[in-house]
């Protein structure tokens, strides 16, 4: 383990994995109809807001491997020997289907996101937080984020929500 409780494999191995589902999506978005005969124009055609997301996430994720790569050369001593797949992975993973499979859908738009980023922050944050702070700082990020997803997808991009 180094610094941040992570080890440069796992950084290598997570950065590839964010660069290679960047470059799937900007592949794909790529790959989708650009209306172009109808008159659409770069900003308004239906991969670029995808592509765009893609393109941040290959170039995250490659920093990533880089930064691991990095760190990896100056570790001395025995590496890290942590699994790839650990208690943390799983607890997000189940989190993030709960909340695609379980609440989206079913309660509003806005309270699933506020309760899904809400329990995931409170779940993750450091152990060394207060309990008072943790749930001050969940609860407000639950609130804020939902505010602000629900407000840029339905007043900016004009995306009912479910």
């Amino acid at each position: 383990m180094t610094e941040g409780g992570t080890s440069a494999r796992s950084d290598l191995w997570g950065g590839a994995g964010w660069a290679g589902f960047g470059l799937l999506i900007v592949v794909l978005a790529w790959r989708m109809e650009r209306f172009e005969s109808m008159g659409a124009e770069l900003y308004t055609m239906p991969g670029f807001v995808p592509g765009m997301l893609g393109g941040v996430l290959l170039l995250l994720g490659t920093v990533l491997m880089l930064r691991s790569w990095h760190r990896s050369r100056q570790q001395t001593g025995t590496p890290a020997t942590e699994p790839l797949f650990n208690r943390r992975i799983g607890l997000m993973l189940a989190l993030s289907l709960a909340y695609a499979a379980g609440l989206i859908g079913r309660v509003p738009f806005w309270l699933a996101t506020a309760v899904y980023v809400a329990v995931f922050v409170a779940l993750f944050a450091p152990p060394e937080q207060s309990a008072v702070r943790r749930l001050t700082v969940s609860l407000l990020a639950g609130v804020l984020t939902s505010a602000i997803v629900t407000f840029v997808f339905q007043q900016i991009f004009l995306v009912r929500l479910p």
